[in-house]
């Protein structure tokens, strides 16, 4: 992961989301409802269509778009990565965040090459697949995990990326889960709500239910790194962020003891 060393030296995180379809609205919308106070959030829709390789991005991004900190590039063809050191070089972002939630998207060659042409820039980047796992300091599951360390990019996963809960548990039921980071698409937050009132036994089950039928809109194709789907392993990380909230209210598994083991071995 390409870093910046800098500390931001203003207040206010300026937050330039691109989308080009749904699943880049759905997370620009979720950000924008629940960013904190001291962000600002703008987004720009690219073209929906563009070529495979875009030979000069100059052409294709506006020259009024606004000064940020940090772009977010959603794109849903891998024209709009292409574009992103272009939109980094006229708003002056310091950091660029590319989720892979489907690798059409966003193929491995061109991820190191977008590494290398925001470094040039002196832009930090991360990839996190999905953007689900990102975390303060890193990105992916084994065995891609990255780390980073960038103050823009943490600042934003602060708030959303891999997805962290706090539990009040009552006897066996969910009473209320607080949502400490969200996706970035919001899916925590519908789970957080769907689980109140859940018994604890059946919450992580009910968890990728709800995760599922959000619904999740990362790849179902069999990711080759992983293999599994993004989808899957997106499910994964929320279930495991409930499961670690609520574990010590878990009924424990019963073991059966086969009735012929001997306690001891014979003299």
């Amino acid at each position: 992961m390409q870093d910046s060393g800098a500390e931001p030296t203003e207040s206010l995180l300026r937050l330039l989301v691109i989308t080009q379809g749904l699943w880049g609205e759905r997370i620009a919308e979720n950000i924008a409802a629940h960013a904190p106070s001291d962000w600002a959030v703008e987004s720009w829709k690219a073209p929906r269509v563009l070529p495979p390789v875009i030979d000069d991005p100059e052409e294709l991004v506006p020259s009024n778009l606004p000064s940020s900190d940090l772009i977010l590039a959603l794109g849903e063809v891998a024209g709009v990565a292409q574009l992103a050191p272009e939109i980094a070089r006229k708003t002056g972002a310091r950091a660029v965040i590319a989720p892979i939630d489907r690798n059409e998207s966003l193929p491995p060659g061109l991820v190191a090459q977008l590494q290398g042409w925001l470094g040039e820039l002196g832009v930090a980047s991360v990839f996190p697949k999905p953007f689900c796992s990102l975390t303060e300091t890193s990105c992916n599951r084994t065995p891609l995990v990255a780390t980073y360390d960038d103050p823009t990019i943490r600042r934003f996963a602060r708030q959303f990326g891999r997805p962290q809960f706090r539990a009040s548990v009552e006897g066996q039921h969910i009473r209320h889960l607080e949502v400490i980071r969200d996706a970035a698409c919001g899916c925590a937050r519908h789970v957080a709500e769907g689980l109140a009132g859940c018994h604890v036994d059946r919450a992580v089950e009910a968890a990728g239910m709800l995760h599922h039928h959000f619904p999740c809109l990362a790849s179902m194709n069999k990711d080759p790194d992983y293999l599994d789907t993004l989808m899957h392993v997106s499910g994964h990380f929320l279930q495991d962020a409930v499961k670690e909230e609520i574990r010590a209210c878990l009924t424990p598994v019963a073991y059966l003891r086969p009735s012929n083991l001997a306690d001891q071995e014979p003299a």
